[in-house]
């Protein structure tokens, strides 16, 4: 037995609503009114538990989003009242403060309210927010080959390599701070991409595979590196096959604070502060692009 949402003044209105329900019954629509009293918080709660495929980074994201930015300000209320109002006030709330991260947190409440819709607890997803969630992203700018020398020449010569190998080979970061000495193959002059070294929004340093599933491949490394790569392997790094290819004078791995602490000073000193640092790796596959790659290749790469 259920409680209606409100009282009837008359028999008839009372036996209209119960005909709408057996309708609904009788179709598959009917939405169990106690399904909904269970609160974001905890739905959200089960629903990361339950999601097995994540990988470590983007679930330290969703932590994130959620209990920074999700769950102070929605994680109380039941999820059969999060009414659309009330997202769109709390998203633009956000949005007024840090619009990437509101598109974010928008994105990440969305898929979940799609899963309580499927789930049969909401009759309707609550995240009606016209044009939230879009990602936005301009055409990012590229440099020239003697802006990433120059760049390469400003910052210590341990780090040098590390600015090399995303412009050449296109690396991302997370990539180039997860090779080792054995992913370098002098003989054939390539380098295994196998791994990634990130650190997520928790904060704690993270070992994993690289981004996608096509991110573990082996590449070429450009005649024109390959004594960079000698000169490093020879001076900054330890002899074990697991050595770190990029580490700290103190011997610790480079942390992406350091390398973008680096790659600051190099991008100043090559009069391009608008630079990024993964736009090396987008200026690397426009070289190889207007030098004659194919579009197959520079998927590979």
């Amino acid at each position: 037995r259920h409680i209606a949402p409100a009282p009837f003044k008359t028999k008839a209105d009372a036996l209209a609503h119960l005909a709408n329900i057996e309708t609904d019954l009788g179709r598959g629509g009917w939405i169990n009114p106690a399904a909904g009293k269970v609160t974001l918080a905890k739905y959200t709660t089960d629903w990361l538990a339950g999601r097995s495929d994540l990988r470590d980074t983007t679930r330290s994201k969703y932590e994130h989003l959620l209990d920074n930015h999700i769950l102070p300000k929605l994680g109380s209320t039941p999820i059969s009242a999060l009414a659309p109002s009330k997202v769109r006030s709390w998203y633009h709330e956000l949005a007024r403060r840090h619009s990437t991260t509101a598109d974010d947190a928008y994105r990440l409440l969305r898929a979940v309210m799609n899963v309580a819709k499927a789930d049969r607890m909401i009759a309707a997803n609550p995240c009606q927010v016209k044009g939230a969630g879009q990602v936005h992203s301009p055409e990012r700018p590229t440099a020239s080959v003697p802006e990433v020398a120059a760049a390469v020449e400003a910052v210590p010569e341990r780090y040098r390599l590390a600015l090399l190998l995303p412009a050449w080979c296109q690396l991302r970061r997370g990539e180039v701070l997860g090779l080792q000495r054995r992913d370098v193959d002098l003989l054939h002059a390539t380098i295994r991409i196998e791994r990634a070294r990130i650190v997520p929004m928790s904060g704690k340093p993270m070992i994993g595979p690289p981004k996608t599933e096509a991110g573990v491949r082996t590449l070429t490394i450009p005649p024109n590196v390959v004594p960079a790569v000698v000169d490093h392997l020879e001076r900054f790094v330890a002899p074990e096959p697991t050595a770190w290819l990029f580490s700290t004078s103190a011997g610790a791995p480079l942390s992406p604070r350091n390398l973008n602490r680096a790659w600051d000073k190099g991008r100043r000193a090559a009069g391009r502060p608008d630079l990024h640092l993964h736009d090396l790796r987008h200026t690397g596959l426009t070289w190889a692009a207007a030098s004659g790659a194919s579009v197959a290749e520079l998927m590979r790469r």
